[in-house]
């Protein structure tokens, strides 16, 4: 199981420049999506919001006994994100936080860095608000959308609790985080220098 693991989390760092971003302005702002399934599938066709809430998961595993508060601040926070930016508020620089979120998430998961539960749900779920603002913008108003996108948020984020724990338990427990934190911190400097 563990080699499984493994395995996909390396062809996870293989995909991150394949699949940059999955925001307002690849599309012209024509699209907007409407169903639950079209807001469920919607954080999963953009590496930056995967690997941002696997990484979220990752590093409440690995880093905190209250290993719920990180994921369930960043949920509920991007939440309340999806609704200012579905109500038509837009932030200059969102894209460039969200973005900015994969290389300080990266770089707590790479480091493995150890906070209070609280100081790294707040950290964390500072990031989560522009998630929110992101996608909120492309959800036309629509609850659907919006409940379907916080559950396939919601079951990353338990992808990256598994993870966590895998990769904690495991005897190279020091070398997966600092290549899947290092990958995801590279994708975001990719991501925030316009490689990507």
């Amino acid at each position: 199981m563990r080699i499984i693991v493994k395995t996909m989390a390396v062809s996870l760092l293989a995909l991150f420049p394949m699949l940059a971003l999955a925001h307002v302005g690849h599309d012209g702002g024509t699209h907007h999506v409407l169903s639950f399934t079209e807001g469920f599938i919607h954080p999963l066709t953009g590496m930056d919001h995967l690997v941002a809430m696997i990484l979220v998961g990752i590093w409440s595993a690995m880093n905190t006994r209250q290993w719920w508060l990180a994921p369930l601040a960043f949920a509920a926070l991007l939440l309340m994100g999806a609704l200012v930016g579905m109500a038509g508020v837009t932030l200059p620089g969102t894209e460039l936080i969200v973005a900015g979120s994969l290389l300080g998430i990266g770089l707590m998961v790479a480091l493995q860095l150890k906070l209070s539960a609280i100081s790294g749900a707040l950290s964390i779920g500072a990031f989560a608000v522009f998630h929110g603002l992101a996608h909120g913008a492309e959800l036309s108003h629509s609850a659907a959308a919006l409940s379907g996108m916080v559950i396939a948020t919601v079951l990353l984020h338990l992808c990256g609790l598994a993870i966590g724990y895998l990769l904690a338990s495991s005897r190279s427990h020091i070398l997966w985080p600092r290549l899947i934190g290092g990958g995801s911190s590279l994708l975001g400097i990719g991501l925030l220098s316009g490689l990507f």
